[in-house]
């Protein structure tokens, strides 16, 4: 995903001559092509989070598209004060690029988990934020950013992850992706967590529950209107590898709260915990740890159901 990203940077560099790259201390290698054939339009800024996020701005403010990318711990906590004054004030058409949301960095612990990343940058007025579920999603989103009005995050996973959107065409910014279909009750999900969604549908299945699939590429703004008719649903549950604060399920009750629609059964809303993940190890051990592998979200979902009917 994240090399398809970059790929796709370059890509839209060739078609429109405002893109330009801005990198903070990657690992060489990274869109080289891009560096040799466009000097003028690649930047290496260096372990300066602040700085480029100002620099984009300036950028943005003299016509051009910037494409920023750090990890995306460092482009979200570092530089909040100039994402929100110097980007969303002035509704900056900025793309800022977060390699490993979530657990990616597991191995490198606490400091490198972007778990609250979604909370940061969902409160900025005029912040838009997507988190395509696989390499096919990103390469169909990258072209819709050429002339998107206002600030982008862009939620990168590790790379490599499962295809759950083959078959599907185009994308819109703010529309919600049908990944299965069911009747009893619907799995709200965003980003890689839509297709371990679907593994736990499928589980579920086998004991008779159906299940929807409802992944959520843009989590703001949000698709107000599957949400509510989600809503009718017995049970809503969304999934995601945020905090439960301030992410996706809080934007999810939101809207429902907001609109009288709560399901009969409320609302499972399943994510890590108000605690700083201390251990170390890969993401998939800590996903497994928080529950948020196939088996856990369907247990989890099993037990929801027993308690409530």
């Amino acid at each position: 995903m994240r090399k398809t990203c970059l790929n796709m940077v370059y890509e839209l560099a060739k078609q429109d001559p405002r893109v330009v790259f801005v990198g903070s201390d990657l690992g060489p290698g990274v869109l080289d092509e891009m560096k040799h054939e466009m000097p003028d339009r690649f930047y290496m800024e260096g372990v300066s989070e602040q700085h480029i996020i100002g620099m984009a701005a300036g950028l943005a403010m003299d016509g051009f598209i910037p494409y920023v990318n750090t990890i995306a711990t460092f482009i979200t906590r570092r530089c909040y004060e100039q994402l929100a004054v110097d980007l969303c004030l002035h509704d900056l058409p900025v793309r800022l690029i977060g390699n490993g949301g979530g657990l990616v960095y597991a191995p490198l612990g606490p400091t490198h988990l972007a778990t609250e990343d979604i909370a940061i940058t969902s409160t900025l007025p005029n912040m838009t934020i997507v988190a395509p579920s696989d390499a096919d999603e990103m390469a169909r989103f990258m072209p819709t950013t050429l002339d998107w009005p206002h600030p982008v995050y862009i939620r990168l996973g590790k790379g490599g992850d499962p295809l759950v959107t083959k078959g599907q065409e185009g994308f819109e910014i703010g529309k919600a992706v049908r990944l299965r279909d069911g009747a009893d009750i619907e799995i709200i999900s965003t980003g890689v967590m839509s297709g371990r969604a679907v593994d736990a549908a499928e589980a579920l299945a086998v004991d008779g529950i159906s299940a929807g699939v409802l992944h959520m590429p843009t989590v703001k703004p949000l698709d107000r209107d599957c949400v509510l008719a989600a809503g009718g649903a017995k049970l809503i549950v969304t999934v995601e590898e945020h905090f439960k604060a301030g992410g996706l399920g809080s934007a999810v009750s939101d809207i429902l709260i907001d609109n009288h629609r709560m399901p009969e059964m409320g609302i499972l809303r399943l994510g890590l915990e108000d605690s700083f993940p201390l251990n170390y190890g890969s993401q998939d051990e800590l996903l497994d740890a928080f529950g948020l592998q196939p088996p856990g979200i369907a247990d989890s979902i099993r037990k929801a159901l027993d308690i409530r009917n």
